[in-house]
């Protein structure tokens, strides 16, 4: 039996894909399907320790929307971006080498068993799959050996809708000039289309809806006006993050340098949605502010790269001046190996081998190696025996006398280190603020007890899963929807 399945393409990148396909999820997983989520290909340093390896943060948001338990093969294609031209290649949760953008090119047609054999596994069971799709259609010159849109959706079967962004403007040229550069058998593929991001009176639009309807033959299932809520959501793309900045009234104040490739920043998101707590993600160009209670330097995907870059803009004085006031700063993954004495790459696994000078805030060497850590873990708060759930996603191993001070413990050994003074933290812990009561004691202690953390971050995020499915049913037509999806075949769906 083939099991049904439906898959959103959009007109462009961050049209919404995911966070509509996180609500379909959500939505029928509410009404008792067993629905799963699946990306052939994502591009994102923003990844999520699963059993068996690493997918996409998106891709384990949707399997958390869809109250199922995030697998490798939900997402079996990860490319993570170390330059402008090269990437490191994830292929079903583990690492498989570096490839520049020439190479991927090639490369993509030996992908397809692995990605068509993960739908399959991802298949099983399921009620409903939504599929995800990467990018644009309409970039036909990328359409040999496509395995993220068309060329998956022609292999597997799969029915699509195509999702146009209506805030970045020119939807309708967008949608139609999609229909317009597909070959016939693509454009055939496609059975109907949404407008995403909509803001004002929907009535305004209703003869675009037509427009586009008339031009392209397909089947208008939704305007879905924009929802502030989705901000609350992990975002696939740090250019994504919104709710950042200086807040009226706050009285905490947390500093984030923007490295060029940053990796794995919903770190930062407890500490943006947290009551009384501004987040600034500096850019570059401009100083880390010097009133920052507090300084996050995030993961990297190219940690000796991103180094120099951090150096190149001054932020290392910037950081350096802070602890001398008496301040904190926490280094998470390629972050905390920044804070050491030195970051060794004897096989040249980021650039040329050789060793570089670190910031010397925490007494620690880094190596880095060719093996690489991808686990969740369940670790425990040194100072408070505070249970933190968080996840591993790093190359190379920190060694030093500041370990002694390890903020946490995994598995009884110690993990992190930490300064004498307790000012500086480092950790290869990803998503430790998200714990409600190690973030609320280390808020405490980082404002000298002035501030006192109130979010039920885990909660928040149920809750805006919940009310992202009730905007995505009120909006589009979901019967219509499931209609499509039952077009690859299987049973009806309940």
């Amino acid at each position: 039996m083939v099991t049904p399945a439906v898959m959103l393409q959009g007109t462009g990148s961050n049209v919404g894909k995911s966070l509509i396909v996180a609500g379909l999820c959500r939505l029928f997983a509410r009404r008792g399907l067993t629905v799963r989520p699946f990306k052939a290909q994502n591009m994102s340093n923003n990844a999520a320790a699963v059993a068996g390896g690493e997918i996409g943060r998106a891709q384990a948001l949707q399997a958390r929307a869809a109250r199922a338990e995030p697998t490798v093969h939900m997402n079996p294609v990860l490319l993570k971006p170390e330059s402008d031209r090269g990437a490191q290649l994830i292929v079903q949760g583990r690492r498989h080498g570096h490839l520049d953008a020439r190479d991927f090119t090639g490369r993509r047609k030996a992908l397809m068993p692995f990605v068509l054999g993960s739908f399959a596994k991802v298949c099983e069971g399921a009620d409903l799959v939504i599929v995800e799709g990467a990018g644009s259609p309409a970039e036909i010159n990328l359409r040999a050996g496509d395995i993220a849109n068309m060329g998956f959706a022609t292999e597997a079967g799969v029915p699509v809708v195509l999702v146009g962004d209506i805030d970045r403007g020119g939807v309708i040229a967008s949608l139609v000039g999609t229909h317009a550069v597909l070959d016939e058998a693509d454009r055939a593929m496609v059975r109907g289309f949404l407008v995403n991001k909509f803001r004002g009176d929907p009535a305004l639009f209703a003869a675009g809806m037509t427009a586009i309807a008339e031009r392209t033959g397909w089947q208008p299932l939704g305007l879905l006006p924009w929802l502030p809520e989705a901000s609350r959501l992990p975002a696939e793309d740090a250019l994504d993050l919104t709710g950042t900045g200086r807040k009226p009234g706050d009285t905490f104040l947390v500093a984030a340098p923007v490295l060029p490739r940053i990796a794995n920043f919903d770190d930062l998101d407890p500490l943006r949605l947290e009551e009384g707590v501004s987040l600034v993600l500096v850019p570059p160009g401009r100083p880390i502010p010097s009133d920052a209670d507090l300084i996050v330097l995030p993961g990297s995907k190219a940690t000796i790269a991103d180094l120099a870059h951090l150096r190149d803009e001054g932020w290392d004085i910037d950081i350096l001046a802070h602890v001398r006031r008496g301040r904190r700063v926490v280094g998470l993954c390629g972050g905390y190996q920044m804070l050491g004495r030195t970051i060794a790459d004897p096989e040249g696994i980021e650039g040329t081998a050789g060793v570089v000078p670190g910031l010397g805030l925490l007494d620690i060497d880094t190596v880095l190696t060719g093996d690489k850590t991808v686990r969740p873990v369940e670790a425990v708060h040194a100072g408070t025996g505070y249970a933190v759930t968080a996840y591993e996603i790093h190359l190379g191993r920190s060694e030093g006398p500041d370990c002694v001070r390890a903020p946490f413990r995994v598995a009884g050994e110690r993990e992190g280190a930490m300064s004498p003074d307790g000012l500086v933290i480092g950790t290869y812990l990803h998503g430790m603020f998200a714990a409600d009561d190690f973030r609320r004691v280390f808020l405490a202690q980082a404002s000298g007890g002035t501030f006192r953390a109130s979010l039920a971050y885990e909660r928040s995020i149920e809750e805006a899963l919940d009310r992202l499915a009730a905007h995505v049913g009120r909006h589009m037509d979901v019967a219509a929807l499931l209609a499509i999806a039952q077009e690859r075949g299987g049973e009806s769906i309940r």
